[in-house]
């Protein structure tokens, strides 16, 4: 989804293949992620004004300037890898969602932009992809999505991209979320039920996308220091291990940090 030549692979279908954040102004973007993050960047050959973020080598996100005259609040995207965009697009159509941009050509595959029936964001890429998938190696921990009901949710995801029929995703249902797997990994978390008991309940539904890190407040400490901002209350200073916070960029664009598993 990069545009580099690296692709590798074809993604299991319906899961999560890359994630992408455009901004206002790349250099800052680059400085504050790199602080926070660790993070270094190359180009892309997608275009001058489109990086590619880089942790110990493997590529985690992407990275790219908006088009002049465009001040929409940065958004982190995240996108699914699917066979055929143009039933795609038709699927979410027919559930409800809006096309927003494409299928169109970019580089070697085709991608879409769409918002689901509560507002969600998020991008559909037929093709092959970097070798990249939540959870391994460098890539992001997890995607999570807020929304207003969790179980309607999980059935329009789960029906646009075919979830149920895809070897090695299993999903689980709890009280009050919805986990995907991909081979006993968890890639993706649906939270709802109650957006205003929610920390982010200010927050329209959206997608998360979660990044791991070996220390979550010290990785916080750099974020402010550097011009990023709490959008919900402040957590205690000490929590167990797994806890997770969540950040907004100086460009207005939500991420979560969580603590790496060893």
């Amino acid at each position: 989804m990069s545009g580099s030549k690296e692709r590798q692979s074809l993604p299991v279908q319906g899961t999560p293949c890359w994630v992408n954040l455009m901004v206002g102004n790349l250099e800052a973007a680059r400085a504050f992620y790199g602080a926070v993050l660790g993070w270094t960047f190359r180009s892309s050959s997608l275009d001058a004004q489109f990086l590619v973020a880089t942790d110990h080598g493997d590529p985690v996100a992407g990275i790219g300037a908006r088009r002049p005259g465009l001040e929409v609040a940065s958004v982190w995207t995240p996108y699914f890898a699917v066979r055929n965009a143009d039933e795609t697009a038709s699927r979410l159509r027919e559930r409800g969602a809006t096309v927003a941009v494409g299928p169109m050509a970019l580089g070697d595959g085709r991608v879409g932009l769409a918002a689901d029936r509560d507002g969600a964001t998020f991008g559909f890429w037929e093709g092959y992809t970097l070798t990249w998938s939540p959870g391994a190696g460098r890539a992001p921990a997890r995607l999570a999505l807020q929304t207003r009901d969790v179980f309607d949710a999980a059935v329009f995801y789960g029906e646009v991209f075919g979830w149920a029929a895809q070897e090695g995703i299993d999903i689980t249902y709890r009280k009050d979320h919805v986990l995907v797997k991909l081979r006993d990994r968890v890639i993706i978390s649906l939270w709802g039920g109650g957006m205003q008991t929610s920390p982010l309940a200010h927050l329209r539904p959206r997608w998360l996308v979660n990044f791991a890190v070996d220390d979550v407040e010290r990785a916080v400490s750099a974020a402010l220091d550097a011009g990023g901002s709490r959008p919900q209350p402040s957590s205690p200073k000490r929590a167990p291990a797994g806890f997770s916070r969540t950040l907004q960029d100086p460009d207005g664009g939500l991420f979560t940090l969580l603590n790496r598993e060893n």
